[in-house]
């Protein structure tokens, strides 16, 4: 089960109990498109998008709209915060305490593909398990160290677990934001640092964005690329920078494939600027 769950989040099929293939849950995202599936917070107690995109450069990894699962069977809740308005309370309430009902969810209107079946499901679940959190990943020092394993000798395991608990966050904080009233300004009072632009260029953009990825938009780092994108920040089209990062696209009859958007929490207002500022220094180089 562990194995297929795996084969499901990685490629987005596996084979039944007869050894048959199974239809792809999505014929448009696999989970890892949005995901990753290692730890991306240096410090597991905070969800902070400055830190990450250092962390996440030093491992090798992209810069996604999505939490990664590395520990998601570790959190209480999912679909937090301001997706409600995004999916509408119907949708969420199952979703947000359930992380079955979660992954269903993901599967359906995230991926826009198909229902899973049960055992689909519990093989994700599975090899969700595979990911929890260590205490390798916790932030403890060596003063933490000793104080858990002094605890561990005492008769209120309790105290201990909610100890533990509180190295790292028990649901993944998600706040919407505004693209800024005037595109042509940007968001007032930032300046953006093309060094950091260029990072998440290349480790967020381009891993949807690049030849053979999933959208039908490719960029690369030719000057034409930055050239329309410098061209298209300050209008009011989801090929401005500030709109395409706050609010995403959706999926419409006859193009399903959509780019979500990301939180606060993902991307922050300081990193658009960042990312700005590289694209508009890219297009004037000869």
């Amino acid at each position: 089960m562990i194995e297929k769950g795996q084969e499901i989040v990685l490629t987005g099929r596996t084979t039944d109990t007869a050894g048959n293939r199974t239809a792809y849950v999505s014929k448009y995202f696999s989970c890892t498109s949005c995901h990753n599936i290692s730890k991306e917070d240096p410090d597991l107690r905070y969800s902070d998008p400055e830190a990450r995109l250092a962390y996440v450069k030093e491992k090798g990894l992209p810069f996604l709209q999505g939490t990664t699962f590395r520990g998601i069977v570790n959190r209480e809740t999912w679909y937090n915060d301001d997706y409600v308005k995004k999916y509408g309370d119907e949708k969420i309430k199952r979703a947000h305490g359930d992380l079955r009902e979660a992954i269903q969810l993901c599967a359906v209107e995230c991926s826009q593909g198909r229902a899973m079946e049960d055992w689909e499901i519990e093989a994700v679940l599975s090899y969700f398990w595979t990911l929890e959190f260590t205490l390798g990943d916790l932030a403890f020092s060596a003063a933490d160290l000793k104080r858990l394993n002094a605890d561990t000798a005492q008769i209120n395991p309790a105290l201990t677990a909610a100890w533990i608990k509180s190295f790292y966050l028990q649901k993944s904080p998600a706040h919407f934001y505004d693209a800024p009233p005037d595109k042509a300004i940007g968001y007032a009072g930032l300046v953006g640092n093309p060094e950091r632009g260029k990072d998440l260029y290349a480790l967020s953009c381009l891993h949807c964005h690049r030849e053979g990825g999933v959208s039908h938009y490719p960029l690369d780092e030719g000057r034409l690329s930055f050239q329309h994108l410098k061209k298209m920040i300050p209008k009011d089209s989801h090929f401005s920078l500030y709109q395409i990062v706050a609010y995403g696209t959706y999926a419409i009859p006859g193009h399903r494939p959509y780019m979500p958007h990301y939180p606060a929490e993902r991307m922050s207002k300081q990193q658009v600027e960042d990312l700005r500022a590289y694209v508009e220094m890219m297009a004037a180089k000869k």
